[in-house]
């Protein structure tokens, strides 16, 4: 649970140490009474009443040979809040002004590296991580327990603790006597030209994926996850391209039918020479890794694939690897998920003629012969489709489809709008409004997908293990070039990612431009059910949870008993969000609140 910076600025000149920052970490005070402490590999300078911590690997026009935190502050000191606005890269900064008694912090494109903050009138508390924010309250938001169950994860700027937030993935926040203000400063802007040169743009990106590979295996041991999936298997291949000998990748395997993928990794390994490397995960591994994982992030996280990526990982690590190379992003830059096909489907409704629409398909539907079987997915599909983007993305959320008030105590729902997360998701899409419908579900995946969910998997996951990671995929320079890409090429016709896929025929093996979508998906609802000491450890915790005054007990107990034996798949998902929470909270809050006074703040 260490953080890598931890610091508060006070509203006057604080001549003690906050004891919050009893990290363990070195503690350093400037001379306007800002305390502060960091680890190893953050940067840190001051020039007269400015200093800065800087993490990552930006990319400044000030940059030179002084490094990242001088950097910052020449480009702090010439555009104010304005600095990161020609920034690159992946990275995250905090400049204190002493003089100003002010902090501005800024985090890149996608969030990569997280920045939390508690901000009031008396001072500016900020660290990497929600829950080593100084004086933050330990107190759980009820609203973001809620969106944890909707989402799967707490989309920023909300944390798991009332009054701590995160600041969003394109973001600067500076506070300054009290005030705080937020800001986005990249916004994608896609140009969506009509008609291009196909030969001359695959001959751009492929020399793109290549730089991008080529800068992030530079400096380090580097390694690759290999899912078998086109985007791993596009890293791994660069990576053994631009090392000029064959790269070490990993692959994790489950021995349950329906979740194994191994046979795709082993074509991409064969095809560009690597040193491949398979690991099957069995139950029994799963019984320390689920609590080693679930305690490690900051906040409450439900994506299952976080532990067979760490134990990957950690694979990789005691091989002597020092930095993962990950294919997050291609799918979201070039309309590369399933959902996106659906939704050009369900956009067809509105193209026919709106008297077969209410006169004609809809009475139908909805009358006798609405219940045979053909029509039944025909009332389904108009039910669908007739709900507006991106409301229509949550239609079978798993949360909303149990009933909310069957989930909860009443107590707890009151305290909540279950409306919200829907208000989260609208304001996130307004944010594309005019572009063609497929960027509009890419960039609105930009921060539901990556920034609030895949990226913190990975991220979190490998700096468990002890390991950095990059993702190439993720570079500005292919973001930008995907950003001009017609929008016919992200998704044509029916056809998911046609431009990645058609650019890359040659190099990938022709089986994984073929194959659907897969990744390290946990059969853990399976294995729940045939494994008795699984079975126990999500059994004690869901019953542990029962206490808190969150969860209905009765839900739990028919969860347990009636719905995962029948259908193990489908609600295994929902065992999982429920352990990993009261895990997470055993290991966060029992020292600071009873279970009960943990449910609400």
């Amino acid at each position: 649970m260490s953080a890598s910076i931890i610091g508060r600025l006070s509203a006057d000149s604080a001549s003690e140490p906050p004891s919050a920052l009893a990290s363990g970490l070195p503690l350093t005070r400037l001379p306007g009474g800002c305390w502060f402490s960091h680890a190893r590999g953050v940067e840190h300078a001051s020039e007269g009443a400015l200093s800065c911590l800087a993490l990552g690997r930006a990319e400044l026009p000030q940059a030179g040979s002084a490094g990242q935190a001088k950097a910052w502050l020449a480009a702090y000191r010439k555009h104010g809040s304005a600095a990161a606005d020609a920034a690159r890269g992946r990275f995250a900064v905090f400049v204190v002004d002493d003089a100003a008694r002010s902090v501005w912090l800024a985090t890149d494109r996608f969030g990569t590296w997280p920045l939390c903050y508690a901000a009031d009138e008396d001072g500016f508390a900020f660290a990497d991580r929600a829950d080593r924010v100084p004086g933050g309250t330990r107190e759980l938001a009820p609203q973001a327990v809620f969106d944890y169950f909707f989402f799967h994860a707490i989309p920023a700027p909300h944390t798991i603790f009332s009054g701590v937030h995160r600041l969003p993935a394109a973001h600067w926040a500076h506070w300054q006597a009290g005030r705080l203000e937020v800001r986005r400063w990249w916004t994608p802007r896609f140009e969506e030209p009509a008609r291009e040169d196909f030969d001359a743009r695959k001959a751009e990106f492929l020399g793109l994926v290549e730089d991008a590979v080529a800068r992030e295996a530079a400096g380090c041991e580097p390694g690759a996850f290999l899912s078998g999936g086109t985007d791993s298997s596009t890293v791994s291949g660069m990576l053994c391209k631009v090392l000029g000998r064959p790269a070490r990748t990993w692959s994790i395997g489950f021995d349950a039918e329906g979740y194994d993928e191994m046979a795709y990794a082993r074509i991409a390994a064969t095809r560009f020479g690597a040193e491949h490397h398979e690991h099957y995960v069995t139950p029994d591994q799963l019984l320390d890794a689920i609590p080693h994982v679930a305690a490690h992030y900051d906040q409450p996280f439900g994506n299952s694939s976080a532990v067979p990526a760490w134990i990957c990982a950690d694979q990789a690590r005691a091989r002597g690897v020092t930095r993962m190379l990950a294919g997050d992003g291609g799918d979201e830059l070039f309309g590369g998920n399933t959902r996106y096909a659906k939704q050009r489907i369900f956009d067809l409704y509105d193209h026919l003629p709106a008297t077969l629409r209410n006169m004609v398909l809809e009475p139908a539907l909805a009358g006798p012969a609405g219940r045979l079987p053909l029509a039944r997915k025909g009332a389904s599909y108009v039910e669908q489709a007739r709900v507006p983007l991106p409301d229509r993305l949550q239609m079978y959320n798993l949360l909303m489809r149990l009933d909310p008030a069957r989930v909860f105590e009443t107590d707890f729902l009151a305290a909540v709008d279950p409306q919200a997360p829907y208000g989260i998701q609208r304001d996130a899409w307004t944010l594309s409004e005019g572009a063609a419908p497929i960027n509009r579900l890419l960039a609105f995946d930009w921060k539901f997908t990556l920034a609030d969910n895949d990226l913190p998997k990975v991220i979190g996951t490998t700096r468990l293990a002890g390991l950095e990671v990059g993702f190439p995929l993720l570079s500005d320079d292919l973001v930008d070039f995907s950003l001009r890409l017609p929008p016919a090429w992200k998704l044509k016709g029916l056809t998911l990612r046609w431009f990645f896929k058609e650019a890359l025929r040659g190099f990938l093996p022709d089986e994984i431009i073929a194959k659907k979508k897969h990744g390290f998906g946990l059969p853990f609802g399976v294995w729940a059910c045939e494994h008795i000491a699984l079975r126990g450890l999500a059994t004690d915790a869901l019953h542990a949870l029962a206490g808190r005054g969150i969860v209905r007990p009765r839900f739990i107990d028919e969860l347990l008993s009636s719905h995962l034996p029948a259908h193990p798949g489908y609600y295994g998902e929902m065992v999982w969000i429920l352990m990993m929470l009261e895990l997470w909270l055993q290991a966060h809050t029992e020292s600071a609140a009873q279970p009960e006074e943990a449910a609400v703040s």
